[in-house]
């Protein structure tokens, strides 16, 4: 089952109905691929995406490149995209307080504010606005204490070259 994919239609306050209209799919379909018992294909996917405002690779994350995921998971960095909005579209390997269903479709400032988010926000505003690659140092007031984290921050492009939000990669640095 695809828990966070249920979880990001109810917190929207969409029906399966909805969605799989908005996506132009039959809404059985649409449930198949929600409980996980089809995999949308990457055209499906998009029109799915599209719809929730996410990025449609959150539908293929168990199926990462080995390689990739075997170097990142449990590493002390986070990758992450966002849209326009600053909303999480998809995030890998997030720091343990964050849990990847309640990140997608939000701003950092709305998971938590404090100074660490602020700052992420306005690298990622300053991104995407002037369309620039930015790195910065970011403290975050964490569970284990005040973390920083080197953070490289990019636009990220749709494939017509158009801005469609910031890729950030964030490194733990020790203490």
């Amino acid at each position: 089952m695809r828990r966070w994919l249920v979880k990001l239609r109810k917190e929207q306050n969409y029906t399966q109905q909805q969605i799989a209209a908005g996506a132009h799919i039959d809404r059985a379909y649409y449930a198949q691929i929600e409980n996980g018992t089809r995999n949308p294909s990457m055209a499906v996917a998009t029109q799915i995406a599209s719809f929730l405002h996410i990025n449609p690779s959150l539908f293929f994350s168990d199926h990462l490149s080995e390689p990739f995921e075997s170097a990142l998971m449990n590493s002390p960095i986070v990758v992450a995209h966002c849209d326009m909005n600053l909303r999480y579209t998809w995030m890998f390997n997030p720091h343990p307080d964050f849990k990847m269903g309640p990140v997608i479709g939000k701003r950092d400032d709305e998971l938590d504010e404090n100074s660490g988010t602020l700052a992420l926000v306005a690298i990622k505003r300053k991104v995407i606005e002037e369309e620039m690659i930015l790195r910065e140092y970011i403290s975050f007031p964490l569970s284990q204490g005040l973390i920083q984290y080197d953070v490289f921050a990019q636009p990220l492009y749709d494939p017509n070259g158009k801005i469609i939000g910031a890729a950030t990669a964030a490194t733990q640095l020790r203490d």
